[in-house]
């Protein structure tokens, strides 16, 4: 019956669509939000003002999705992970793990990423998630424990990653930074307006600080 009714709300017009995903599921979805044709299932969801879900994305198995202002998923993308309200054996070592998407302000995930948010993935502000086939993976095998283990993944404000990279648990982009196409992000760097590249990825070159992309207001490049 349950997985009926979500079919119902996925196929249902917007209005009715969101009215069920905030009485029935609990949601905020901000009346100027918008869920397309996409089954978007966290545990609890949270849509800014003028933020969007594309078709034929998938989110399922999250504690938490909290999408800022004017922020957005694009089409075909596949988010998943492991809620902690699950029965499940795995990552019990974790007890502070949080399976989550956040997302800051004017930031776009566009289109076909494979984003597993078995521990958190933090996105801050007027990031553009670019290309395709990129994938941000939290969880692996500790080979040296043997245990699924998890870290969360962290991208600064105003960076830009480019097409069919891979990141890693515990990687962090800094703030002000490029990830060049098909770079392995599987560790965290602190210094910003960096150009990162690599398998694996580490600084090749200094950004300019009058980067106009750096001073943007708007989150899409006209």
């Amino acid at each position: 019956m349950k997985k009926l009714l979500k079919l119902f709300v996925v196929i249902s017009p917007w209005p009715i669509k969101r009215f069920l995903l905030s009485k029935v599921f609990g949601y905020e979805i901000h009346p100027s939000a918008r869920i397309g044709l996409a089954w978007i299932f966290p545990s609890h969801l949270k849509m800014a003002k003028n933020s969007k879900f594309y078709s034929f994305s998938t989110a399922i198995h999250l504690d938490l999705i909290d999408l800022g202002e004017n922020s957005s998923i694009g089409r075909g993308c596949w988010i998943t992970g492991l809620s902690t309200l699950s029965d499940s054996p795995y990552f019990k070592h974790q007890p502070d793990r949080k399976a989550a998407l956040i997302m800051g302000h004017d930031s776009h995930f566009t289109k076909n990423h494979h984003i597993d948010c078995t521990n958190t993935i933090k996105v801050g502000n007027l990031v553009t998630i670019a290309g395709y086939q990129s994938q941000f993976l939290t969880h692996s095998i500790n080979i040296v424990e043997n245990i699924q283990d998890s870290a969360p993944i962290e991208i600064g404000d105003f960076t830009f990653v480019g097409t069919n990279v891979v990141m890693l648990g515990g990687a962090k982009l800094p703030a002000y930074s490029v990830l060049g196409a098909k770079s392995l992000l599987n560790k965290k760097f602190e210094e910003e307006y960096k150009l990162y590249g690599g398998v694996p990825a580490k600084p090749i070159a200094d950004m300019p600080k009058d980067t106009k992309y750096f001073f943007r207001t708007d989150g899409f490049v006209y």
